[in-house]
């Protein structure tokens, strides 16, 4: 769990700012998000392979160019 304290001096934006930022680098969000619908393990196999294709694809246009 992401947790900030106050620091003195410290503005209320200023610290929403740093509490967004713990957040998003320790990966909560992503985390919550691909967690919110159950997914099995061959769906997520496919869609594993389906991103990797593409990944090679977009590699192999970028070589070219």
């Amino acid at each position: 769990m992401a947790t900030v304290v106050l620091r003195p001096s410290e503005s209320q934006d200023q610290l929403l700012k740093r509490f967004r930022k713990k957040v998003a680098k320790s990966g909560i969000l992503s985390t919550v998000r691909r967690k919110r619908w159950f997914v099995s393990k061959s769906e997520l196999r496919r869609i594993q392979d389906k991103k990797s294709m593409r990944r090679v694809r977009r590699r192999q246009r970028e070589a070219m160019e």
